[in-house]
């Protein structure tokens, strides 16, 4: 099984590019971020057309979370994270497919900081935590897909001098994120390609993209049992390079049946 997660920035100007992309490399679920759409302009009839089912939850001009299973209709079981009431940012959606828990999110940026930003980016942060712990202590099949605007290590950036100020880089943003790891889930392109510089973002700015400037932003989670099905991941650099791009490209694991151990397979 095929799981893809995809900051598209702005669904409307780029479902071309989408819909190569489902054509292309054929997901049988894909998260999707920053839809920068309200519910209403969600093109779900070309979706649809394309072979997909999806649920939505969109925001005019900013946000906006989806969920794409290939041939069926994901069945949500949330929409946005526990707590924070008065949050109404359309950052988390969630859906059970074909067995699985798919949790799809859109980390805050947190920029300017320090700042107003930077605090909902960590209690935002605290909130998805939290809620992470639960579903992991579950024992239900669960992945965790998105942009999480953290960049978890030096390693995971072309150099840092020009992000030092910025909010994904801070030690707070990563220690968060190493708290969530902490509670057990497998970080699937660390752990499929631990000594490779993999990017997964190159932004618009001194060609970035054209010097593989990039960095790891988009993650995806894997609860313990899915972990050792883990059979790939990576990312489909090539959609970056298409005309009229999103500044992220989409990332991807591949799911499999769980190996067998050696003795296992000697009895």
């Amino acid at each position: 099984m095929k799981i893809a997660t995809f900051n598209i920035n702005g669904i409307k100007s780029r479902l071309p590019a989408l819909l190569e992309w489902l054509e292309r490399e054929a997901p049988d679920v894909a998260c999707l971020q920053e839809l920068k759409a309200q519910d209403a302009a969600f093109p779900i009839d070309a979706i649809r057309a394309a072979g997909y089912g999806a649920i939505w939850h969109g925001q005019q001009s900013w946000n906006g979370v989806a969920i794409l299973a290939k041939g069926a209709d994901p069945l949500e079981s949330r929409r946005g994270l526990p707590g924070g009431k008065d949050d109404t940012h359309s950052r988390y959606i969630e859906a059970a497919v074909d067995g699985m828990l798919i949790g799809c999110l859109y980390l805050p940026n947190g920029n300017p900081q320090p700042g107003p930003k930077f605090d909902y980016k960590l209690a935002w942060f605290e909130r998805l935590i939290e809620y992470a712990a639960t579903l992991f202590a579950s024992g239900h099949p669960v992945v965790l897909a998105g942009d999480f605007n953290v960049i978890p290590t030096d390693e995971d950036i072309y150099n840092t001098r020009s992000w030092k100020k910025d909010a994904l880089l801070q030690p707070e943003s990563r220690e968060c994120y190493a708290r969530l790891l902490e509670q057990g889930w497998t970080d699937a392109l660390r752990s499929t390609h631990p000594d490779e510089r993999i990017y997964t973002f190159w932004d618009y700015f001194r060609e970035h993209w054209k010097t593989n400037s990039g960095l790891r932003i988009d993650h995806m989670l894997l609860s313990a049992d899915l972990a050792p099905k883990l059979r790939g991941a990576g990312v489909d650099r090539w959609v970056r390079d298409q005309p009229h791009a999103s500044d992220h490209a989409p990332v991807w694991i591949e799911l499999g049946a769980k190996r067998r151990s050696r003795a296992a397979k000697k009895n």
